[in-house]
């Protein structure tokens, strides 16, 4: 039996691709009060903050900032959280979570090269703020920059939620009103015609205003010039209700029968004004506008910035409620949302070993990134404030 020799081939070493291990990184988390007017809510809820000091990681919340979530220092306390009156000492924390942006005097408070989570509002934002995190070498992602595997923003989408859940149910106190309120029961009573509801946008806003409103019996129509976004909400809400593109006719008709109108249209910039001053005019006595756009303007051209202390006024008879930031009204069930949303982000971000892994792994998240180490890294916001910016896929690769 002839025994066959080696040929050179098969000498030669052949390769195995190994799996590369991950070191698992400690947080330190900062949470300090929340300074914003009518801003309530809270980062992280005890449970989240439980989930993470389980996991070996270190939180400090300022004393008093889960209060108006309806949080005690006693139940992060008992969570895990390190509790402290030293505003400072939370600032100097590696990471630093906040629902708003920060101030001018809180980016001062910073240590350079601080990891900060927070929302960043664009439109509110000038240039100095983006130069004094940059001068500080400081990365930076933004809750409404973030990315889901499907494509969505998920902080985005949860707030629009509320958002539009809560404008039929502020509706729904305004039409009581002892004052001006019709005194009517939003719903569908036996025997009595159902209250109509005129919704302009067909967005996750208007969607889950339009699920509400039709779950408590009232009849609803929804307004939105795209068709593809109107045909996405019928299927989502799974039964036929009227829909039609914006033509001043058909709108003015519908908003002269309808006892609520409730504008959650969006735009690039400013949101689109697509209710005139006349139409407005023409509207039912003690009928109720709830303008949602009024974050980025407003829809109804009669539309004027209210507060959660002072959140309606009477115009052309008809009561208006304009207050930014609806989610801050619902304190608590906005915290546990966004809580929801960041804690996986931040288990994720400690079991690669760190932000600057975690973003090479995970696109979504690489895309919440706007400065990495002082460096701009989005290119909207760079256009916007004529900054320089960079790609930071060819930073983070």
């Amino acid at each position: 039996m002839a025994i066959t020799p080696f040929t050179k081939q098969q000498l030669l070493p052949q390769e195995e691709k190994l799996e590369v291990y991950r070191h698992k990184s400690e947080l330190f988390i900062g949470i300090p009060k929340e300074t914003s007017y009518q801003e309530r809510r809270i980062c992280l809820t005890p449970d989240a903050v439980n989930s993470l000091t389980s996991h070996g990681h270190k939180v400090m919340i300022e004393s008093g900032a889960g209060l108006s979530s309806s949080y005690t220092d006693k139940e992060f306390s008992d969570a895990g959280a390190t509790i402290t009156n030293d505003t400072k000492k939370v600032f100097s924390c590696p990471m630093l979570l906040k629902v708003e942006p920060l101030s001018m005097e809180e980016i001062a408070l910073l240590n350079n090269g601080t990891i900060v989570i927070s929302a960043i509002q664009l439109k509110t934002r000038k240039k100095e703020y983006f130069e004094a995190l940059s001068k500080k070498k400081i990365t930076a992602l933004a809750f409404e920059y973030i990315k889901d595997e499907d494509g969505s923003y998920p902080a985005v989408k949860s707030l629009s939620e509320i958002a539009g859940t809560a404008s039929v149910l502020i509706a729904a106190e305004l039409m009581i009103n002892n004052q001006f309120g019709k005194g009517l029961l939003l719903g569908n009573i036996t025997g009595v015609p159902p209250t109509d509801i005129v919704i302009l946008g067909a967005g996750t806003v208007g969607e889950f205003a339009a699920k509400t409103a039709l779950g408590l019996g009232a009849s609803v129509k929804v307004f939105d010039n795209s068709i593809t976004k109107l045909r996405r909400l019928q299927n989502n809400l799974n039964q036929r209700i009227f829909t039609s593109t914006i033509q001043p006719k058909s709108l003015l008709k519908a908003l002269r029968r309808c006892d609520v109108a409730i504008g959650a249209m969006r735009g690039k910039d400013r949101c689109p004004v697509v209710v005139s001053e006349t139409m407005v005019e023409h509207m039912k006595k003690g009928a109720v506008i709830v303008d949602v756009s009024i974050d980025t303007g407003g829809c109804f051209e009669t539309s004027e910035v209210t507060t959660h202390e002072n959140p309606t006024f009477i115009k052309n008879n008809i009561i208006h409620y304009c207050v930014p930031n609806i989610p801050s009204r619902y304190s608590k069930t906005a915290s546990l949302s966004i809580s929801n949303i960041i804690t996986p982000y931040l288990l994720q971000i400690a079991e690669d070993g760190g932000l600057e892994s975690a973003i090479r792994c995970n696109k979504g998240l690489k895309n919440g990134v706007y400065l990495y180490h002082g460096i701009l890294t989005n290119k909207a916001i760079g256009d916007w404030f004529n900054l320089p910016d960079n790609d930071i896929n060819l930073i983070v690769f």
